[in-house]
């Protein structure tokens, strides 16, 4: 399983509320219609003034060729237009790993 994670800054004339509401509502429509997603989440720092990012958003994958296919896909060109309009996407890294669960007591 292949993760992007994206740590995410807004715009700067954009709220953090302003951001959130955009980014957790229309953006993640689209979003959820990426081809081969198998996971999205999303999370929001409890004091974003002192974290530095607005949230991070975690995107999961069979493996680095669906990561790719999805974001060459009509949705994934669509999704990247729309969070350019209110995410600085110069600010924030962007990572692609392997995700290795040490201990999960949620399931």
């Amino acid at each position: 399983m292949i993760k992007l994670v994206n740590l995410l800054v807004r715009k700067e004339e954009l709220t953090h509320e302003e951001f959130l509401e955009r980014w957790t509502g229309d953006h993640a429509d689209l979003a959820r219609d990426l081809p081969g997603l198998r996971k999205y989440t999303t999370s929001v720092p409890s004091d974003p003034e002192k974290a530095g990012y607005d949230g991070i958003v975690e995107l999961y994958f069979e493996d680095s060729s669906a990561l790719a296919a999805a974001f060459d896909s009509e949705a994934g060109r669509a999704v990247q237009a729309d969070a350019a309009e209110f995410v600085d996407t110069e600010q924030g890294p962007t990572l692609v790993v392997e995700e290795t669960v040490q201990l999960d007591e949620t399931e």
